[in-house]
């Protein structure tokens, strides 16, 4: 469920009149979400009808959103097909709507692919993609440390320690000093903007190209490695754990044509590829150990056989 805030035709207007966008034929609640309500909203202007996606935040407060709202509306601007929020008639694009910050912003089309008929063309695809999106976001002016990032996982990982078999605690521990190492002596790992989780199901396609890059809201300063770490693990994985090496090769081949990598980035590819699966295995094991938890969404078992194959079969970039 997905609409946790309800609206009526009257919020909706009193919104709408700060736009010249048209008046208002329809909207109705996106169900499937996770963290935030969604409308679709329908408009129409001079006989034209328009659609658009309406998102009240649920969890991100007001002071917490400004960053999102900028990258995605200088992501945008750079021909990076991502939401971004509608500045009304004064320039604004953050509103407040039923005591939630607001977003208005333009709906993008395509389809969603499920894991299992991904193809090489569609990791391609999204190599390109995530390429021109570090690419277009590297000068961007803003900064922000990742909320599940490199001192969060060290945090959690100790605190969940007695809870974990021996060997799963004493695992999430070797791939959390490995990361350290990494980090202590990064070389030229390029940092900039990443999207910090960037999944299949976050991602529209029209046939096997990308129409639109969606939920934004884990982006932050990191390795860019990193962010191409999560896509390969989640994209280019099988049932078992393993990597499918036509799916990741064309991945990674499909990147580096856009955004070449350095050379310490093919000595930390097997690491970053490795922290990348800690790190969703860690934020799943979480309220999966919770006996509180309502939110144990996923199996953490499914990151911890990318982990587990990782060690084992150490990749190497194109």
């Amino acid at each position: 469920m997905a609409v946790y805030t309800q609206l009526t035709q009257s919020d909706l207007e009193q919104l709408l009149s700060d736009y010249d966008l048209g008046r208002l034929v329809s909207f109705k609640g996106i169900e499937g979400g996770i963290e935030n309500t969604n409308y679709f909203v329908t408009l129409e202007q001079q006989g034209k009808q328009s659609e658009y996606v309406l998102t009240l935040f649920e969890e991100l407060s007001y002071e917490e959103l400004p960053y999102f709202i900028e990258l995605c509306q200088w992501l945008s601007e750079r021909e990076i097909a991502v939401p971004y929020a509608i500045r009304d008639r004064n320039g604004i694009g953050l509103k407040k709507l039923k005591q939630r910050p607001a977003a208005l912003q333009p709906r993008l089309f395509g389809d969603h692919v499920q894991q299992d008929e991904l193809t090489p063309a569609h990791c391609a695809s999204i190599g390109q993609v995530l390429a021109r999106f570090h690419s277009a976001a590297e000068s961007f002016y803003m900064k922000r440390q990742a909320h599940r990032g490199v001192f969060w996982w060290r945090r959690e990982s100790e605190l969940i320690a007695d809870k974990l078999p021996v060997a799963d605690a004493a695992l999430l521990r070797e791939e959390v000093a490995a990361f350290d190492q990494l980090r202590a002596r990064p070389g030229d790992i390029k940092l900039g903007t990443i999207h910090g989780d960037l999944f299949h199901d976050n991602v529209l396609f029209q046939g096997t190209e990308v129409s639109a890059v969606l939920d934004l809201y884990n982006a932050a300063t990191a390795y860019q490695l990193f962010d191409l770490a999560i896509v390969a693990n989640d994209w280019c994985c099988n049932p078992d754990g393993s990597i499918d090496s036509k799916r990741e090769q064309a991945l990674l081949e499909a990147y580096g044509a856009v955004r070449p990598y350095t050379q310490d980035e093919y000595t930390a590819w097997p690491i970053l590829a490795r922290s990348a699966a800690m790190r969703f295995w860690l934020s799943r094991l979480i309220p999966w150990l919770d006996e509180h938890s309502e939110q144990k969404l996923k199996d953490p078992d499914e990151l911890k056989r990318i982990l587990l194959y990782r060690r084992e079969h150490p990749g190497t970039l194109p």
